[in-house]
């Protein structure tokens, strides 16, 4: 595909730049980002229960999730071949065949879509693992902008502990124990997740990120979640037919 091999020397236009034009589509494009351990997947899952209980029109996709390089993608942590650049490319690959696939067709199918990590989980993590930053904004400059970027933020050392205790060990990736970093694989952790909220962090302004306390209770979290979603994204267009009439008719 070509959207993934861009010059990287072409300046890429601003993630405000590009939501600022009109939308192609009628659908709309919710985003949860965040460290590990900083409760992100926790509140979009509760997020996408209240809109199906709603009947509400939407899709859920999560990163590195294609059938297409999931196997790929797993042959290769198994065997430690991935460098940073070839990891990196094997996720803008999944991204791609799920953006092609099920994103882009249901934006443009009238659906919400709601993504647990996305384009900025590239940018933060890849980052973080040496990558460019321009040459990762122009291998993922095919995305569509999402309208709400929710940036949940922990402490780093509330995220951390919040893994670390609910694993029996760390997957050798996950602890960016590839870098070199430590020979300690909590330490790694510990030092790869504060590169990582530091990229992130960067991101806030300029990517117009939403963002969200994650040391708060959840049901508070969920609270302000739902109230931001209702201000930003007129939800009557994703209704069922009979909540539309129903909207309708009343004054």
């Amino acid at each position: 595909m070509g959207t993934l091999t861009p010059d990287i020397s072409t300046a890429v236009e601003s993630a405000p730049e590009r939501a600022a034009a009109k939308r192609p589509y009628p659908g709309a494009l919710i985003v949860v980002e965040g460290t590990d351990g900083s409760g992100k997947s926790t509140q979009l899952y509760l997020l996408k229960r209240w809109l199906e209980i709603g009947g509400y029109r939407i899709h859920f996709t999560e990163w590195n999730s294609s059938p297409l390089v999931k196997s790929a993608t797993r042959r290769g942590k198994q065997r430690r071949l991935l460098t940073p650049v070839t990891f990196s490319l094997l996720a803008a690959a999944d991204f791609a065949d799920r953006c092609e696939r099920q994103i882009l067709p249901l934006l443009h199918g009238g659906y919400l879509v709601l993504a647990d990590r996305y384009i900025y989980t590239a940018y933060a993590r890849d980052a973080a693992r040496g990558c460019s930053p321009k040459w990762l904004r122009n291998l993922y400059s095919f995305a569509p902008v999402p309208d709400i970027t929710f940036y949940f933020r922990a402490p780093l050392d509330v995220a951390v502990n919040r893994i670390v205790a609910g694993r029996p060990k760390l997957k050798y990736y996950e602890a960016g124990m590839d870098l070199g970093i430590s020979l300690d694989r909590q330490e790694s952790f510990r030092i790869f997740q504060e590169r990582i909220l530091n990229h992130y962090d960067q991101m806030v302004e300029t990517d117009h990120f939403v963002l969200m306390d994650g040391t708060m209770r959840v049901d508070q979290l969920q609270k302000q979640m739902r109230v931001i979603v209702r201000e930003r994204i007129d939800l009557r267009q994703f209704a069922p037919k009979k909540k539309k009439n129903e909207a309708k008719s009343q004054p």
